[in-house]
């Protein structure tokens, strides 16, 4: 039975309504600190910002449907909002781009019987999530094999021992945020971003009722008013800190 049916799917209005660690996190990773600047397997931080993004396995298509798109973003809601906060997201026909915060809860490491392991709740939810998703591909597609590449990257854009080229934290971030919004006007696959809906963009930009975002934080970790938002929301980004997302 196909996962993608109207029970299990959500209305969009209702869904929507590499981490690079510190020196200190290295030495507890026993990371050489020339890594500082790459992704790594996920490992987070409370209260930090990371952007999370993974595509198609040999840049294959991982949505089909419409139910395709509301079907991981109802997951996102249900699994993984008790344990970060997002910002911002945008899914594309094969890939996809996350701005969020964890909490403590997610930063903690998964405790199985008596023993804690390396990994935390956040990263553990975050591949069961995909690879929940992939099965239901696999079945609809009658498919079998990776959705995914192998591993999602989560990129930190904020803390004390990180800068991209110098720029500003805020520069980082409010690029991130617009470059998510902006994917899938670079891609022509609208001439208007807000007739793409399943990104985050409708929410800031018409005030839809989404319920995946946390915008009174976006706007305040991010410092702009819907002015500031209207206004640079397709301006050309700069490259040179776009480069640094990732």
């Amino acid at each position: 039975m196909s996962c993608f049916n109207n029970k299990s799917i959500l209305n969009l209005k209702t869904i929507c309504s590499g981490q690079t660690p510190n020196p200190e996190s290295c030495q507890k990773l026993k990371l050489p600190l020339q890594q500082l600047n790459k992704p790594i397997a996920m490992h987070f931080e409370p209260n930090q910002v990371y952007h999370i993004y993974n595509r198609g396995n040999d840049k294959q298509q991982i949505f089909f449907t419409d139910s395709n798109y509301l079907f991981l973003l109802q997951k996102i809601k249900a699994e993984w909002k008790q344990y970060a906060d997002i910002l911002c997201y945008c899914l594309m026909p094969n890939h996809f781009h996350i701005m969020l915060v964890p909490n403590e809860a997610g930063c903690r490491n998964v405790i199985l019987g008596e023993r804690e392991t390396h990994m935390q709740n956040l990263s553990k939810t975050i591949g069961k999530t995909l690879s929940s998703y992939t099965k239901a591909i696999n079945l609809q597609n009658k498919t079998t094999g990776n959705l995914f590449q192998k591993k999602t990257k989560a990129k930190l854009l904020t803390g004390t021992d990180m800068s991209i080229n110098n720029f500003s934290q805020k520069d980082c971030l409010l690029t991130c945020f617009h470059y998510i919004h902006q994917n899938p006007l670079k891609a022509k696959l609208v001439n208007d971003l807000k007739d793409w809906s399943y990104s985050s963009y409708p929410d800031y930009y018409n005030g839809r009722n989404g319920i995946i975002c946390n915008k009174l934080l976006c706007n305040k970790l991010l410092d702009f008013t819907q002015s500031d938002f209207t206004s640079h929301t397709i301006k050309e980004l700069d490259n040179n800190i776009v480069g640094g997302l990732f």
